[in-house]
């Protein structure tokens, strides 16, 4: 038995728009939205390795500084994705010590979003996985909503749209 836990399986954000949410997440980060069972309003998103939540709420309270990371395989190829999508992004910066990248984003609703690069670390960053690929398609605009998290996940692990609806 442990007392560690195994890593964070989602994290939730405020957002005043759940459909441009859904939308944002899906171009910018290949992200699938997941159907919930209940009758809940909060829109959930997977890209499989990670999880997002977002509550609607009507008026957005400002979140910097607060914000969180998402790193990337590939620095150069993902800056010329949020070029293409127009999406600016602050100044890269290089740290010394290790060599990352980083740089910040903001989603429609201001969240922070840091984007992240460690060029020495192997991909995808999960013990026993080496040999799979970390990055998997994702959800095209106006495709169906997963009915769970596996369907989700299994979805976006197929290159192929095999397992979609």
């Amino acid at each position: 038995m442990s007392n560690r836990p195994a890593y964070i399986h989602h994290v939730n954000f405020p957002t005043t728009d759940p459909e441009r949410t859904k939308e944002w997440y899906t171009k910018v980060f290949g992200m699938k939205y997941i159907k919930p069972k209940s009758n809940t309003k909060v829109v959930l998103m997977t890209r499989g390795n990670f999880d997002l939540h977002f509550t609607p709420v009507e008026e957005m309270d400002r979140m910097a500084p607060y914000h969180f990371a998402v790193e990337v395989e590939d620095w150069d190829g993902f800056l010329a994705h949020l070029r293409e999508l127009g999406i600016r992004h602050t100044r890269p910066i290089t740290r010394p010590e290790n060599n990352s990248q980083f740089c910040y984003i903001h989603d429609p609703d201001h969240t922070m979003i840091e984007l992240v690069f460690h060029a020495r670390r192997a991909y995808p960053p999960v013990p026993g996985q080496e040999g799979q690929a970390s990055s998997a398609p994702g959800q095209a605009p106006g495709a169906p909503a997963a009915d769970s998290a596996e369907e989700a996940r299994a979805a976006l692990a197929d290159p192929t749209g095999a397992t979609g609806r």
